[in-house]
């Protein structure tokens, strides 16, 4: 939860960066310590020189293929790795707010299980990412061998137990 918080605030502070005139106003820091501290520091986006680039490519790079989540390590390392070198400064930081977020929120906002948040939806990276995966379902899976939107797509263990021709114990 404090990586969702970290990453809306990132997030809102990135937009208030781009368009001043925000209707976001809310103050993100009280004195000098962030509302939303975790403990965790932001890594700064340091694009000056080309040693600082290709180190933080390679950050966000490794970030987006080691997340522990096999579904997300494949498809965020495959789209961060196409487009990580045409990202802006704007970008990158919305990227991090995305690698930010928690992997099983992530993955059911991206496959439509369920609808994302506010902020998270109007992050360019994540509109990005969503329209890939999007398509990418809408060309390899019929629709109908999909859960309902809103609907998860693992059931349990034991959904076949008391199916007629189904086994009696197990998933078998």
């Amino acid at each position: 939860m404090a990586t969702l918080r970290r990453s809306l605030l990132r997030l809102r502070q990135t937009l208030m960066l781009s368009d001043p005139r925000s209707p976001v106003s809310l103050r993100p820091h009280v004195g000098s310590i962030s509302r939303f501290y975790s403990g965790h520091g932001s890594v700064d986006v340091d694009l000056s020189d080309e040693e600082s680039k290709r180190r933080l490519h390679n950050r966000l790079l490794y970030r987006s293929r080691q997340r522990g989540f096999l579904e997300l390590d494949l498809v965020l390392g495959a789209w961060v790795e196409e487009n990580i070198r045409a990202m802006d400064q704007l970008h990158i930081r919305a990227l991090m707010d995305v690698l930010d977020l928690e992997n099983p929120d992530l993955w059911k906002w991206l496959t439509g299980q369920e609808q994302p948040p506010e902020a998270v939806k109007i992050n360019p990276v994540f509109c990005a990412i969503q329209s890939k995966v999007m398509s990418n379902l809408n060309s390899h899976a019929a629709p109908e061998t999909r859960a309902n939107p809103g609907q998860p797509w693992v059931r349990g263990w034991d959904d076949k137990k008391g199916v007629e021709g189904g086994p009696k114990y197990g998933n078998q």
